[in-house]
C-alpha cells in the first residue's frame, strides 16, 4: 500500500499527539495489533504488539513524565514514512541502573513506519544513548587530552 505525503503527515501527527497528551486508546485507529517495533538503542525492550507498545510507553513515561516528542521532518515513499524528531523531558523515574537526577535531556531520533492495511505496522526507530547519558550527567567526566 502507498501512503501519499498529506496523509502521512496527518498519521505521524496523530501518533505523536496520542502519545503527548498521554491518550494511548487514539493509537488504536492509527495502529495495527500486531505492531512491531525496532530499535537498537533498546535492545532488551520487545515490542511485538499494540499492547507491547502502549506498555513500553506508559513504563517511559513514569521516567520521563513531562517527555514530548515532535516530529520535525516527515517524508513518505511507497508504505513507508520517515520521520526526524526531538524528545525531551525530565528524568524522575528510574532509567535502567541509573536513578533519577531530575535533570533534562533533549536529543533528536529517526525513524522510518510501514504501512499495511492503512494503519502503522512496524517502526524502526534510533538515537543517540550516550547524548541522554551525558546530559543526565551519568557519564564519568573523560580526562582532557594532552596537548
Amino acid at each position: 500500500m502507498s501512503i501519499a505525503a498529506p496523509e502521512a503527515h496527518v498519521v505521524v501527527t496523530e501518533f505523536f499527539d496520542a502519545m503527548n497528551e498521554r491518550e494511548l486508546n487514539r493509537l488504536d485507529a492509527i495502529v495495527s495489533a500486531n505492531f512491531v517495533r525496532h530499535c537498537e538503542a533498546t535492545p532488551d525492550v520487545e515490542v511485538q504488539s499494540l499492547d507491547d507498545f502502549k506498555a513500553f510507553l506508559d513504563a517511559y513515561t513514569a521516567v520521563f513524565p513531562d517527555n514530548v516528542q515532535t516530529p520535525i521532518h516527515i517524508a513518505a515513499d511507497g508504505d513507508l514514512i520517515g520521520i526526524f524528531a526531538t524528545y525531551e523531558g525530565t528524568h524522575l523515574g528510574p532509567f535502567g541502573p541509573f536513578e533519577p537526577t531530575g535533570k533534562r535531556a533533549k536529543f533528536d531520533f529517526a525513524g522510518m513506519f510501514r504501512v499495511e492495511d492503512g494503519k502503522l505496522s512496524r517502526f524502526w526507530v534510533t538515537w543517540d544513548n550516550m547524548t541522554i547519558l551525558a546530559q543526565l550527567g551519568l557519564l564519568p567526566a573523560g580526562e582532557a587530552a594532552d596537548a
